[in-house]
C-alpha cells in the first residue's frame, strides 16, 4: 500500500489468523462498527492482500504455522509502512508481542479476543493513523500553498489579504494595516517588506503604544547632543535605522498630534528633523502602519489628523479576526505545536480531535496571538505525544464533545445517542465535503459539481442545507464565481 487514504473513507481492516473462526468473529464485530473487513487464514495469503490492496489496520496473529508473526510483520511493514498493526496473542507469547510493538505495532490483544476490547483497540489505532495523516497533510500545506513568508492563509478572507500583499509589496506605497489586536498585523507588514525590492534592507519596528509620548519623538527621529537633559551625544532614531528599508509603525493611532505632524513630513517630503537639530535630514524609507482603531472615524472627529490619515491609507489592508476564519485553526495550531515542541525539546506529534474541536468552538477574542499563547501553554503541560483537552485552559476547553450529564443511563439510550452522534458526524462531513469541493474549484459551483461527480442542483441543495454561501468576488472577477441562489 502506498500513500495516505482520505480520513473520510470507510476504514479498511485486514485480519490474518490461521483460525477461521477467529477471523470470522473479528469480521462480524468490526463490520457492525462500520469497518470494511478482509480476512486471511495464512501468512502468504495475508501478504498477497497487503501487496495488492490498501489497508488502514492489520490485526495479526503472532503465531502461525508457516511464518512467525515477527517475520510477517517485517515483510508487511516493507509493503505497507503506514498501516497500523494490532497483535493478537496467547498468554504464552506476550514477550513476542512486546517485541512486535518495538517493531511498530500499535497494541496487542490476548486471546480470546473480547469484542469490547477489540472495538476500543481498533478505534484507538485508526484515530492514531488519522492523526498521523492529518499532521502530514498539515505540514505539507504549511510548507506549500498556505504560506507567504510566515503568514498562514487557507481561508478565502486571508487569501484575499495575501493577494493584496502580493500587489502592493513591489511598490513603494505607504500601507495601513487595520485589524483587531492579535490578528497578525506585524506578520503582514513583514510579508510586504520581504516580498519587496527593499527586502535586503532593514525592517524596523516602532511600537508607538509601548513608548511614552515624551520619548517617542526622540526614539523615532533621533536627537542631537544637548537637545535635552541626558542627551550627551548625537543619536539616530528608528527612522534612520530603517534607511533604505521599511519602518513599521505599530498602533499608530496612539501618537500625539505633534508627532503626527512630523510623520506627515516624513511621508510627504522624505525628511525628518531630529530633536534639537537646526536642519532636516533626508531619508529613504517606506512606511507601513498598523492600528486596531477606526482612524477614519477619528479623523472625522478631529482626534487624528485627516491629512496624515489620507497619506497613511493610500493602500489599506483589513485583517479579519480569527473567529471569521476558523478553518485556519488546525493549520495555525499545528504550526505553533511544531514551533514550541522544538523550543521545549519535547516530542509532540499533534492534537486530538476533541481538543481541536474545543479550539474551533472558542471565540478567540485575542485572535491568533491568544491561540499561540494557548498552544504554548498546552505544549508545556502535555504529558503525551498528543495535546488533549486537559492541557487547554478552562476557558478554551469548556466545550467538551460529550458532557457527563449527557451520558446515557441504559442500553436503549446509548443506542439512540450513538445514532445522534453518527448523524452529527455525517452532517459535519457533508459540510466539509462541500466546502472542500468549492475551494478546489475556486468557488465556481458548476466546476465543483463536475469535479465531484454531482449534478449542480444537488450541490446547491447541500449548500442550502448547511448554510454555505459563496464569498463576494473581487472586482473584475464577477464572472468566475456563481451565486448560490442562481
Amino acid at each position: 500500500m502506498s500513500g495516505d487514504r482520505e480520513w473520510t473513507e470507510t476504514p479498511r481492516v485486514l485480519t490474518v489468523d490461521d483460525e477461521p473462526i477467529v477471523c470470522e468473529s473479528i469480521r462480524r464485530v468490526l463490520s457492525e462498527e462500520g469497518y470494511e473487513v478482509a480476512t486471511a487464514t495464512s501468512a502468504r495469503q495475508g501478504l498477497d492482500l497487503i501487496g495488492r490492496e490498501n489497508f488502514d489496520l492489520l490485526l495479526l496473529d503472532i503465531r502461525m504455522p508457516e511464518m512467525g508473526g515477527i517475520d510477517f510483520l517485517r515483510e508487511a511493514r516493507g509493503l505497507s509502512p503506514d498501516t497500523e498493526v494490532i497483535i493478537i496473542t496467547g498468554h504464552a507469547t506476550i514477550q513476542t508481542a512486546v517485541e512486535a510493538i518495538k517493531l511498530g505495532a500499535t497494541d496487542y490483544l490476548q486471546k480470546p479476543v473480547s469484542p469490547d476490547k477489540l472495538i476500543v483497540a481498533a478505534a484507538r489505532a485508526l484515530e492514531r493513523r488519522h492523526l498521523i495523516g492529518l499532521t502530514r497533510r498539515l505540514r505539507s500545506e504549511l510548507d506549500t500553498r498556505y504560506r507567504i513568508g510566515n503568514v498562514i492563509c487557507s481561508s478565502p478572507a486571508m487569501r484575499k489579504v495575501m493577494r493584496l500583499v502580493e500587489r502592493v509589496a513591489p511598490a513603494n506605497s505607504t500601507v495601513l494595516i487595520q485589524g483587531e489586536t492579535g490578528t497578525g498585523k506585524e506578520l503582514i507588514a513583514r510579508a510586504i517588506h520581504y516580498n519587496s525590492p527593499r527586502k535586503d534592507a532593514p525592517f524596523v519596528v516602532a511600537d508607538c503604544a509601548a513608548i511614552s509620548e515624551s520619548l517617542l519623538e526622540s526614539e523615532l527621529f533621533g536627537h542631537v547632543r544637548g537637545a535635552f537633559t541626558g542627551a550627551v551625544r548625537d543619536r539616530k532614531g528608528l527612522v534612520e535605522a530603517a534607511r533604505g528599508g521599511t519602518l513599521f509603525l505599530d498602533e499608530i493611532g496612539t501618537i500625539s498630534p505633534s508627532i503626527q505632524g512630523s510623520l506627515l513630513r516624513l511621508i510627504q517630503e522624505h525628511e525628518i528633523r531630529p530633536v534639537g537639530a537646526d536642519r532636516a535630514v533626508s531619508v529613504d524609507v517606506r512606511v507601513v502602519a498598523a492600528t486596531n482603531r477606526d482612524l477614519n472615524a477619528e479623523a472625522a472627529e478631529g482626534t487624528f489628523r485627516d491629512d496624515l490619515y489620507y497619506r497613511l491609507s493610500v493602500f489599506t489592508i483589513s485583517l479579519p479576526p480569527l473567529r471569521e476564519r476558523t478553518e485556519e485553526i488546525p493549520l495555525l495550531a499545528h504550526h505553533f505545536i511544531t514551533e514550541f515542541a522544538q523550543e521545549f525539546q519535547k516530542r509532540i506529534d499533534g492534537i486530538t480531535p476533541r481538543a481541536l474541536t474545543a479550539l474551533e468552538l472558542h471565540e478567540w477574542p485575542g485572535n491568533v496571538r491568544e491561540l499561540q499563547n494557548v498552544i504554548e501553554r498546552a505544549c508545556l503541560l502535555a504529558d503525551d505525544h498528543l495535546i488533549d483537552v486537559d492541557a487547554l485552559p478552562t476557558v478554551v476547553g469548556e466545550h467538551p464533545t460529550a458532557e457527563w450529564d449527557d451520558v446515557p443511563l441504559d442500553a436503549q439510550g446509548l443506542a439512540q445517542k450513538k445514532k445522534e452522534l453518527r448523524a452529527e458526524a455525517v452532517d459535519r462531513l457533508e459540510k466539509l465535503f462541500v466546502l472542500k469541493a468549492l475551494q478546489r474549484a475556486h468557488w465556481n459551483v458548476s466546476n465543483a459539481a463536475r469535479a465531484v461527480g454531482m449534478l449542480r442542483p444537488n450541490l446547491h441543495a447541500m449548500m442550502r442545507k448547511h448554510g454555505i454561501t459563496l464569498p463576494r468576488p473581487a472586482p473584475g472577477q464577477e464572472d468566475t464565481a456563481e451565486d448560490s441562489s442562481s
